[in-house]
């Protein structure tokens, strides 16, 4: 019986070890980048992504461009990258996305549906460098867009639905 005791305060010594070690460890991780985050390149300077940005960004393309393309779902999320990337509107994903007004999904709710595999996919595309658009900073479907100002820019590309400009 007390060998037993023995052996089990030893295991649980090396367990109460071992989970201190990976703590420790992932402390000093996200000194230099955030656990799960992927180091890019902006023109503000270097930056992180982090696992929420894939998220946040496949929510926002599952309720802009649902229905749409593959092409199309990468391109509206190479947008909201493209923004993060420029220094005139917030520099991440989030702040893109969150921007008082700047998308009809988060005003009407379907930003707050589950994001689909294929949206998943196309913001990781996005956020690694794909960029169909040619660096558009908006996208609107001429269909139903009703705001004059969104006309005035500058239409370089054309991709299922939506229009993109500079």
């Amino acid at each position: 019986m007390k060998r037993k005791t023995i052996l089990l305060v030893v295991v649980l010594s090396l367990l109460m070890v071992v989970g201190i070690w990976e703590y420790f460890k992932d402390l000093n991780q996200e000194k230099s980048t955030p656990y799960g985050a992927l180091e890019v390149a902006t023109s503000k300077g270097q930056g992180t992504v982090s696992s929420n940005d894939v998220y946040v960004l496949s929510k926002i393309i599952t309720g802009e461009a649902r229905g749409e393309s593959y092409l199309g779902q990468v391109a509206v999320g190479a947008v909201i990258v493209n923004r993060a990337r420029n220094a005139n509107f917030p520099n991440s994903v989030y702040g893109v996305v969150f921007e008082p007004g700047a998308f009809d999904a988060i005003s009407d709710g379907q930003y707050y549906s589950a994001p689909t595999a294929a949206s998943v996919r196309a913001a990781r595309s996005a956020i690694n460098g794909w960029d169909p658009t040619g660096g558009a900073l908006y996208y609107w479907n001429p269909v139903t867009a009703t705001s004059r100002w969104i006309w005035s820019r500058p239409i370089i590309s054309r991709i299922g639905r939506h229009v993109f400009a500079r």
